[in-house]
């Protein structure tokens, strides 16, 4: 019998690896996206069109807003950070693109998601190395978490233990790109980018794009996406 896994799935180049790897190892996946008040919804575009992609059994994009709290420049009018290069990413301080509590709130669906359709297994693209500084993507969350989830649920209560699934956490972003490529992801479905244009096209410049672009590199890989300027 296939065993169902819920896939936090925003688009960009580490959810959509994640469910590949979801799929590579046997489970049947579930998506779950959020509309929570970012910037655009060009990543979100870029979750359906991956889902499709996957043949995901299905599908849900919640709707919660977190601009109400504001405190990040992914859901207020603040300018995000641009650098020349991903050498000025220090990884060392909190950046104004964290969304307070954001992977808390996720998971928190993700938990009741998986409850619904009987899954007791969640898949999230966290990464502990080649990160912007997130609280909330480190291996000690990741574990706090699972503890907490398996006594907050009537999954966990009745001995149907819930686990929390990081392939990514230790792997750099040149690793997972080798790895996407390797289980057939088409990355040029993907949207990493924190501000893009009205097209679509990522900036090349903030922290994501930045990251993006080294993982690539370093992969010996061309990153398919269609840049602002020259920067691809």
């Amino acid at each position: 019998m296939t065993r169902k896994a819920v896939v936090l799935l925003s688009g960009g180049l580490d959810s959509t690896t994640v469910l590949a790897i979801a799929k590579d190892q046997g489970f049947e996946p579930y998506a779950l996206s959020f509309r929570y008040g970012q910037r655009h919804e060009i990543e979100l575009a870029a979750a359906q069109r991956v889902a499709e992609a996957a043949g995901v059994s299905r599908h849900v994009v919640c709707d919660i807003d977190l601009r109400v709290f504001g405190g990040s420049a992914l859901t207020a009018d603040v300018e995000v950070p641009k650098h020349d290069s991903a050498a000025e990413i220090s990884g060392e301080e909190i950046p104004i693109t964290y969304v307070p509590a954001r992977n808390t709130v996720f998971l928190s669906f993700a938990l009741a998601y998986a409850e619904v359709v009987g899954a007791t297994d969640i898949f999230i693209g966290v990464n502990a190395l080649d990160y912007s500084g997130y609280p909330d993507c480190r291996p000690e969350f990741i574990a706090a978490y699972e503890r907490m989830a398996n006594l907050a649920t009537r999954a966990g209560v009745e001995g149907n233990e819930l686990r929390i699934h990081t392939p990514l956490i230790e792997l750099t972003k040149a690793q997972t790109v080798e790895i996407g490529k390797r289980l057939g992801v088409d990355y040029s479905l993907t949207s990493s980018c924190y501000d893009p244009d009205d097209q679509g096209r990522p900036c090349g410049h903030c922290d994501s794009c930045l990251l993006r672009l080294k993982g690539f590199a370093e992969a010996g890989l061309e990153d398919p996406l269609e840049y602002q300027g020259s920067q691809a």
